[in-house]
């Protein structure tokens, strides 16, 4: 395996790595290259490199929403997840982070200011960078709420700050899911009002709620499916009688049908397959096609 070192930076670029020891789903090949930097600087210099290589680049965070092909992923996959700032202005109820910042533990550290916003997001196992790509969202709440603004990277080094309106956001949407970009940080706005014993309160009730009804003891992507609004993916899934179906080590979540789990020994393809016999299957009896929110890395 080789490794580059890149001039002026602690940052190294290694060369084919296992995607599979950085998603929750824990399946999928090799990345051609892997970069984790630390700061602007070695971002910087990446850039530099991917654009004297001419190769594509791929952002990732927590790697929780991420299906990689078992046959890895061509170009750079650039890891955020030591982008890990945080400066909190206590007089304006704001909060600034880096992509890399773990959801949940923002939304504990809120909580316990007594803020209001985030309690949403204590079950997520994501990072903000993601969270600002997908507009994350549960229990009615998600990023599109609370986002102030968000500064992102371009490959050819350009840096532009986004408002939520440039961001042109929907239901699991943002334009940045069309776009070869990188999140560096967010500011989000928050509220505050609630005594912190109560902010608690609600963030733990909100988590527990997760726990007990969704898989997290199998390694998932969480939610495979966007809800097709008024309807459930979910409950579509489950009225089919789908849960529990499993193809190679891929399985339907008994728990929660809008959650296909690796069961121990899945490839990345046969969670693909599943995800597409779910969607057929939803279409024939309901006549609903299903978007997945999981995203695809590679080829399948």
């Amino acid at each position: 395996m080789k490794t580059i070192s890149l001039p002026g930076t602690e940052c190294l670029i290694h060369q084919s790595v296992a995607l599979s020891n950085y998603t929750s789903y824990r399946v999928g090949g090799n990345a051609q290259w892997y970069v984790e930097p630390k700061s602007w600087d070695d971002i910087q210099a990446v850039f530099e490199w991917i654009q004297k290589q001419q190769i594509p680049f791929i952002c990732m965070g927590g790697g929780s929403n991420l299906l990689v092909s078992d046959r890895g992923v061509e170009g750079l996959v650039l890891n955020t997840r030591h982008l890990k700032e945080c400066a909190i202005d206590e007089e304006n109820n704001t909060v600034t982070v880096g992509a890399g910042y773990p959801l949940p533990k923002l939304a504990w550290k809120t909580a316990k200011r007594g803020w209001q916003g985030l309690d949403w997001a204590v079950g997520i196992p994501g990072t903000i960078g993601g969270a600002v790509v997908m507009n994350a969202g549960a229990h009615e709440g998600s990023m599109s709420d609370i986002l102030i603004n968000a500064v992102v990277a371009y490959g050819d080094g350009s840096i532009e700050i986004l408002s939520k309106e440039d961001l042109q956001y929907n239901y699991r949407s943002s334009r940045l899911q069309k776009e070869q970009a990188l999140v560096l940080k967010a500011t989000l706005a928050l509220t505050s009002g609630m005594t912190r014993e109560k902010m608690l309160e609600v963030t733990t009730n909100n988590f527990r709620k997760r726990k007990s009804t969704q898989p997290y003891d199998k390694p998932s992507c969480g939610s495979v499916f966007r809800n097709p609004q008024p309807k459930a993916a979910g409950w579509l899934i489950e009225n089919i009688g789908l849960k529990g179906y499993q193809i190679g080590g891929a399985q339907v979540a008994h728990r929660h049908a809008n959650f296909i789990i690796n069961s121990g020994n899945a490839t990345a393809r046969d969670i693909f397959t599943l995800i597409n016999h779910v969607q057929e299957q939803v279409q024939e009896k309901w006549s609903i096609l299903l978007h997945p929110e999981v995203k695809l890395l590679g080829q399948f």
